[in-house]
């Protein structure tokens, strides 16, 4: 937004850094709070939630924001530090109102919300919602293809009612660029109606990814209510050893039923994580690492590396083993790390380099066990292999981090008292 204007489209808002009068940073807009008005008058726009660095989402008030421009937001240094808590009368503009289907209120036509605009009012340190952007016709494939225009607030009406099968195109456009934990941390904060519909609009392989990233009991709740067949798909899109863990949540019939619509491979590979004990070694791996045979080269293996789907962790280092080159492989013979096939020659045997001194783990190795075999070695990885020598996976750090920590990490802030910012009074934040 350039400076010195007074309207801004709440979609290019989203991620925006926010910073204090001195330059440095706050956190980012993660959305903004609003109140709804009867009579068609312009919601009023009450503040901002920010996620500082501690990932804790706070209240930012709009009378403490000084200027919207080139990108950023300013505010005045003070700021309230505890825990943003949407109450029943406040609406959530990205979460709540972007995609809704609303009436113009001149002819009844029906249309979907794209964006909505807001102003600051002359002279004061209000916002209010005055501008809705929206698209004619019926969602579907052919959405893109309907006009679009500019109203009034006041020309459509509809925001205030409860909305069944709401879409969530344009609440993720804002977030497309979010890694798969960030967007998982926005969702984990929606409403389960609107977590519902952003998950149903996700595709397979990144819903599986932001899935892998969620609590517990979030997961479950967004796999409940796909359909079977869809849920499914996206359990098979899932890391192994991920969609073992979830799948041992659930209920025995719900699980057992689920395996029986996915690929035989890829149940076969969740049905062995799931016959090992949850804190060992063969519960905790993964059966997908990087297999190559004796005979393969330093390019071969450099190739396999370079894989962006593949974790930092995995992508550490290869396990040499005589076929089959699927888990469970033939013999396993020893590992290669990704710094070893940096230094020799592309063409290489990685026969000829592999580190056979680590003694790799037996599947009903215990956590502790595991973790003392990472921090001993320095790994960032551990090959886990059967009493006949074969190899069933890999067990990563982050993993073992996953277990290690208390279950609600993902909603713990790093600092309390992050960016030395001032806890003000209950109720002192404007609301």
């Amino acid at each position: 937004m350039a400076a010195g204007a007074h309207r801004v489209f709440v979609s290019h808002l989203s991620g925006v850094a926010v910073f204090d009068p001195n330059g440095d940073q706050v956190g980012r807009v993660q959305d903004l709070v609003a109140m709804l008005r009867i009579g068609g008058r312009p919601p009023r726009v009450l503040g901002l939630v920010v996620e500082v660095v501690s990932r804790r989402r706070i209240f930012l008030p709009m009378t403490r924001v000084t200027g919207v421009e080139s990108g950023q937001v300013i505010t005045t240094g003070v700021i309230n530090m505890r825990r943003f808590e949407q109450r029943p009368t406040e609406t959530l503009v990205l979460g709540e109102l972007l995609d809704r289907r609303v009436r113009v209120v001149d002819g009844g036509e029906e249309v979907t919300v794209l964006d909505v605009a807001i102003t600051r009012l002359p002279a004061r340190r209000d916002w209010e919602i005055d501008k809705v952007f929206v698209r004619r016709g019926k969602g579907g494939a052919l959405r893109r293809k309907g006009e679009t225009l500019t109203l009034e607030w006041s020309a459509v009406t509809g925001f205030s009612l409860e909305e069944h099968g709401q879409g969530a195109e344009n609440l993720l456009a804002t977030f497309e660029k979010l890694r798969p934990a960030d967007l998982a941390h926005v969702l984990h904060h929606l409403s389960p109606k609107r977590r519902a519909e952003v998950a149903a609009a996700l595709d397979d392989d990144r819903l599986a990814d932001v899935l892998e990233e969620l609590p517990d009991d979030d997961q479950i709740e967004i796999l409940g209510k796909l359909k079977e067949e869809r849920a499914a798909d996206v359990l098979e899109a899932m890391d192994p050893d991920d969609a073992a863990d979830l799948l041992s949540e659930l209920p025995e019939d719900d699980k057992e039923r689920l395996l029986t619509l996915m690929q035989p491979g890829d149940a076969a590979d969740v049905r062995r994580l799931l016959s090992y004990e949850e804190r060992t070694a063969g519960g905790l791996m993964t059966t997908e690492p990087i297999v190559l045979r004796p005979d393969a080269t330093v390019a071969d293996a450099l190739a396999r590396v370079r894989n962006p789907d593949l974790s930092p962790a995995l992508a550490a280092q290869v396990y040499v083993c005589r076929p089959p080159d699927e888990t469970p492989t033939g013999k396993y013979l020893g590992t290669v790390h990704f710094q070893r096939l940096l230094r020799d020659p592309p063409f290489t045997l990685v026969g000829a380099i592999t580190d056979t001194d680590l003694r790799p783990l037996p599947p009903d190795t215990p956590l502790p066990a595991v973790t003392s075999y990472l921090a001993t070695y320095n790994m960032v990885a551990a090959p886990v292999v059967d009493d006949s020598g074969s190899l069933l996976g890999a067990v990563t750090v982050d993993d073992v981090l996953d277990h290690l920590l208390p279950d609600d990490w993902r909603e713990t802030e790093l600092h309390s008292g992050a960016l030395g910012m001032s806890d003000l009074p209950e109720d002192a934040d404007g609301r």
